[in-house]
């Protein structure tokens, strides 16, 4: 029985997505990890080596690099400015991390594939952030390049 394919009730431009990806430089990664089987690593990884200055960000005391980078505990202790805050973190903490991305001047906010708030992005929005919920960068960049066919047998 086939199942029904699962849309994101967030449909962005490509236009936009493109000028987001090509406009920042240092992207700040809240739930970053030193794990090379998570899914955030692998983001990490395609990013840095793509030219973002990568920030990781993770509370762990035990974690001070990833990939030879400084990890930092919060937003709040990033020593130079951060373009784009994208979040590996439940959806329930995107309103507190959108508070902190504001905070700090950031000018995007984005929402890994599965984390997303209208409140967090509206309260991004009325500050004058770009919002991008319910997404990966990993896979925008490519998306030009690559062409599903979601109607191929498994």
């Amino acid at each position: 029985m086939p199942t029904a394919e699962v849309q994101s009730p967030y449909n962005y431009d490509s236009e936009y997505l493109t000028e987001i990806l090509r406009s920042v430089k240092t992207i700040a990664m809240v739930g970053a990890s030193g794990d090379k089987t998570k899914f955030s690593y692998g983001v990490l990884r395609v990013l840095h080596e793509t030219g973002y200055d990568m920030i990781p960000i993770n509370p762990s005391p035990k974690l001070t690099e990833i990939r030879g980078i400084k990890v930092y505990n919060s937003l709040a202790e990033v020593d130079r400015p951060v373009d784009m805050v994208e979040v590996f973190r439940r959806s329930e903490e995107l309103y507190s991390i959108a508070q902190q991305a504001i905070e700090i001047k950031a000018k995007v906010l984005w929402g890994q594939i599965g984390v997303y708030d209208d409140r967090a992005a509206k309260l991004a929005k009325d500050a004058g952030l770009k919002v991008v919920m319910d997404r990966c960068p990993k896979i925008e960049l490519f998306r030009p390049f690559w062409k599903p066919r979601l109607d191929l047998k498994i």
